[in-house]
C-alpha cells in the first residue's frame, strides 16, 4: 500500500481518527475495568505501590478471622464463668439456709430415781450423732457416809505426829504417811496430805484432801473404801520427844492429862513445859517429887491450870476447857511419864478421830432435771452436739446433728442409769440440703468442660494466642492464672459434702468463707478474661480501619474516576465524529479533480 498517496488533508484527518480511537479505547479499558492502572506498564510507581498496600491489607484481613474467633472463645469461657458464678452463690445460698435451720430433734425423758439406785454411780452414754466416740455424763451425785477420817474446826487441829492414809489402789494398798505439827490448820493439812499423795509412787488411789465447812476430809474419787490412821488415844507421839495438844472441847469432863507418880519419882532433872495460848509454864522434876507438889500446883495454878491428885500421880487440866500443850524436855521423861493417857477418846469434833482407823464409804443419789441439764450444758465435751433443758420437769436432750443420737442408759423413755438405748433421729433438712449441695458441686466441673469454642477450652487452661499484625510482632496470649482449670478442686470447694459436715454452726461458717474464697476467684478470672475481651475487639476494630486505609490509598492509586472516564469517552466519541466528517470533506475535495476530468 505504500505505491498509495494521500493528500496531506486526508492523512491528518486520518492520523487524528486514528489517535482519537485510540484514546476511546483506553477509556473504554478504564470503564470496563475501574481502574486506572491494569498494570506496570500502566504506571509502574503507582502499581508497586498499590500491591504493597493491598497485599498488608490483604494480611490483616486474614487476621481478622483469628481475632473473631478469639473473641468468640473468650466469649465462651465468660459464659463459663457467669454460670459457676450463679452456681457458687447457689451453694452458698444453701449453706446459708443450713445455717439458719434449727430444727434439730428432741426427746424428752424422766428420771427414774429408784432405778438409778445409791449404790453404784450411773452414766447417760451417747455416741452416734456428732460423736465419734461414746461421751458419758453423771446420772448421780456423790455422798460420803461413815466419819470423815480426822477433821477440824479451821484453827489448830492439835494433830503432832504421824497421819496414815491407804486405799485399795494407793500404792498397791500400802499406806502413806503424812507428818503434821500443832500449828497446821486444816488448810494447811489438806495442802500437805495432796502433796504426798502427789509425790506417792504408782496410783495415789484417787485419793484427795479438801476443807469442807471448816473441816478437813479425805475422800476417794474413785469411790475406794479409805482408811484414815492417826495417833492412838494415848497421843504416843509424846512418848516420841515430840510436843502433843490435848484439846479439851474433846476430853471428857475437865480434860485431864495423867501423869504416873511412880514414874515421876524415879526420874530427875527433867523439865514438862505447859502451853496456853501465849503463856508458858514449866516445872522441872526431882527424884523426891511424888504426888502433889505444892510448889508445881501453885506455879500452875498461877496460869489457869489445876494440878490435882490421884492415887497413881497427878491430874493437870484447865478449868476453862481451853487447848493446852504439854511437851518434855526430852524424850526419857516423855517415856517416864507417860503423858497421853488420856482420860477419855478423841470425839470427832477434835483433833483425831475415835480409834485408829476410820473408814469413808461413798453413796450416791439421782441428779435432780435441772443438775443435769447444768452438767451437760457445762461440759465441753458435749458443747455443740447435744443440748438439754427442762420440759416440764422432764429432762430435754436436743440432738444438734444430722445423723441419729444413740443414748445409752433410757429405758421406756426414762432415765435409770441402764444398759436399754434410746435414739433420736438427726436434722433431715441439713442432710438434705448437704444433698443439694453435692448436686450444685457436680455442675461446676461440668460447666468448665462445657465451655470450649473451635477446640480451645480457656476454663481447663488451655492457652488461646492471638496475632494482632502481619509481621507476628504484636499478639496477645490468653489463658487461666498459671494455667489452672477452674473447676470444683481447685476452687476449694468440698470433693463431697458429708451431711455431718452440716452439724455444727462454726463448721458451716467455715464452708462459707470457702465459698466466698471461691466467688472471689471466678470473678477475678471473668474481670481478666473481660479485659482480654476488650483488648482484642479493640484490636479487631483497629485492624479494620487500617484495612480500610490501605484498601482507599491502594486504590486511589489505581482505580479510576468513572465519571472522568465517562465525560472523556463522550469527548472522545465527539471528536471520532468530527474526525470523520473533516475526512469526508478531505475526501470530497479529492473528487473535485475528477469533476474536471470529465
Amino acid at each position: 500500500m505504500s505505491d498509495i498517496s494521500l493528500s496531506k488533508a486526508v492523512r491528518s484527518n486520518l492520523l487524528s481518527l486514528q489517535g482519537t480511537a485510540d484514546m476511546m479505547a483506553t477509556a473504554q479499558n478504564r470503564l470496563s475495568t475501574g481502574n486506572k492502572v491494569n498494570s506496570a506498564l500502566d504506571n509502574p510507581s503507582n502499581w508497586f505501590t498499590a500491591k504493597g498496600l493491598t497485599n498488608r491489607s490483604s494480611d490483616l484481613n486474614a487476621l481478622m478471622d483469628s481475632m473473631a474467633n478469639g473473641i468468640q472463645t473468650l466469649k465462651a469461657a465468660d459464659n463459663g464463668l457467669s454460670a459457676m458464678t450463679k452456681t457458687l452463690e447457689s451453694m452458698q445460698s444453701t449453706l446459708r439456709q443450713a445455717r439458719q435451720d434449727k430444727s434439730f430433734q428432741t426427746t424428752s425423758m424422766s428420771i427414774d430415781a429408784t432405778a438409778i439406785g445409791t449404790s453404784a454411780p450411773k452414766t447417760l452414754d451417747f455416741s452416734g450423732g456428732a460423736f465419734t466416740s461414746s461421751t458419758s455424763t453423771s446420772l448421780t451425785n456423790t455422798l460420803k457416809t461413815g466419819n470423815n477420817g480426822f477433821v477440824g474446826t479451821g484453827s489448830t487441829l492439835g494433830i503432832n505426829g504421824v497421819v496414815t492414809l491407804q486405799a485399795a489402789s494407793l500404792d498397791s494398798g500400802s499406806a502413806l504417811t503424812v507428818n503434821l505439827v500443832d500449828s497446821d490448820t486444816a488448810t494447811t493439812a489438806a495442802s500437805k496430805i495432796n502433796t504426798a499423795l502427789n509425790a506417792a509412787t504408782g496410783d495415789n488411789g484417787g485419793l484427795a484432801a479438801s476443807v469442807v465447812n471448816g473441816q478437813l476430809r479425805v475422800e476417794s474419787t474413785k469411790g475406794e473404801t479409805v482408811t484414815v490412821g492417826g495417833a492412838a488415844a494415848t497421843h504416843a507421839g509424846l512418848a516420841a520427844g515430840g510436843p502433843s495438844t490435848v484439846a479439851a472441847a474433846s476430853i471428857t469432863g475437865a480434860g485431864t492429862v495423867d501423869m504416873q507418880a511412880a514414874n515421876l519419882s524415879a526420874y530427875n532433872g527433867g523439865t514438862i513445859t505447859l502451853t496456853q495460848g501465849s503463856n508458858t509454864t514449866s516445872y522441872t522434876f526431882t527424884n523426891a517429887t511424888t504426888g502433889q507438889s505444892a510448889a508445881m500446883t501453885s506455879a500452875l495454878a498461877a496460869q489457869g491450870f489445876t494440878v490435882a491428885a490421884t492415887a497413881n500421880g497427878i491430874d493437870v487440866s484447865r478449868a476453862d476447857g481451853a487447848n493446852f500443850k504439854v511437851e518434855a524436855s526430852d524424850t526419857t521423861l516423855g517415856a517416864a511419864i507417860g503423858i497421853g493417857s488420856v482420860t477419855s477418846a478423841k470425839s470427832t469434833n477434835g483433833a483425831i478421830v475415835s480409834g485408829t482407823v476410820t473408814t469413808i464409804t461413798d453413796s450416791y443419789a439421782a441428779k435432780t432435771v435441772d443438775q443435769l441439764v447444768s452438767s451437760i450444758n457445762a461440759d465441753t465435751n458435749l458443747t455443740g452436739k447435744v443440748r438439754a433443758s427442762n420440759d416440764n420437769g422432764k429432762l430435754r436432750i436436743e440432738n444438734q446433728s444430722t445423723q441419729a443420737l444413740t443414748m445409752t442408759g433410757v429405758s421406756s423413755g426414762a432415765i435409770d442409769g441402764s444398759s436399754s438405748t434410746n435414739e433420736i433421729a438427726g436434722n433431715s433438712v441439713r442432710a438434705g440440703l448437704a444433698s443439694q449441695f453435692n448436686e450444685l458441686r457436680d455442675q461446676l466441673d461440668k460447666l468448665a468442660d462445657d465451655a470450649s469454642f473451635n477446640g480451645i477450652n480457656l476454663m481447663r487452661g488451655d492457652k488461646l494466642t492471638i496475632t494482632f499484625n502481619e509481621t507476628g510482632t504484636s499478639s496477645i496470649d490468653i489463658r487461666t492464672k498459671n494455667g489452672d482449670t477452674i473447676n470444683a478442686s481447685n476452687l476449694g470447694v468440698p470433693t463431697q459434702l458429708e451431711e455431718e459436715q452440716l452439724d455444727s454452726d462454726t463448721n458451716i461458717d467455715s464452708l462459707l468463707t470457702d465459698m466466698k474464697t471461691a466467688l472471689d476467684s471466678v470473678r477475678s478470672q471473668a474481670s481478666t478474661f473481660g479485659s482480654n475481651l476488650s483488648i482484642v475487639q479493640n484490636r479487631q476494630d483497629f485492624t479494620k480501619a487500617m484495612i480500610d486505609t490501605l484498601e482507599t490509598g491502594a486504590g486511589n492509586l489505581t482505580l479510576a474516576d468513572m465519571n472522568e472516564e465517562a465525560a472523556n469517552l463522550l469527548a472522545l466519541q465527539t471528536r471520532q465524529q468530527l474526525s470523520s466528517n473533516s475526512l469526508s470533506l478531505a475526501s470530497q475535495a479529492d473528487q473535485s479533480i475528477l469533476q474536471l476530468l470529465r
